[in-house]
């Protein structure tokens, strides 16, 4: 996986537009897609920052962690329970974790 490219850049990039450059002048500029400078311009007037967010990681584990408590005491009333059947039994509850 690649690396976040420089709060640096982003910084030079947002300047550049918001000294009266358009977004595909200073892209094409910097030697950075377009995408890439509307992300940073948008969040630069939203937060007021342009750092880049975390990357990798656990994304997913927070949506089973929520519900810990209940599949734990699907397991203790049904020890031997499978994947398949404990899914089952979570989304007879309108639990969604897949």
């Amino acid at each position: 996986m690649s690396s976040a490219l420089s709060v640096d850049l982003r910084e030079r990039v947002v300047h550049a537009v918001e000294a009266g450059a358009s977004r595909h002048q200073a892209a094409e500029r910097f030697g950075v897609s377009l995408a890439s400078a509307s992300r940073w311009c948008g969040q630069c007037a939203r937060e007021g920052h342009v750092a880049p967010k975390p990357m990798g990681g656990d994304q997913r584990s927070h949506r089973i962690e929520t519900q810990a408590d209940l599949i734990l005491s699907l397991y203790e009333a049904q020890p031997g329970i499978y994947l398949h059947e404990l899914r089952a039994a979570l989304a007879e509850r309108g639990v969604s974790v897949a």
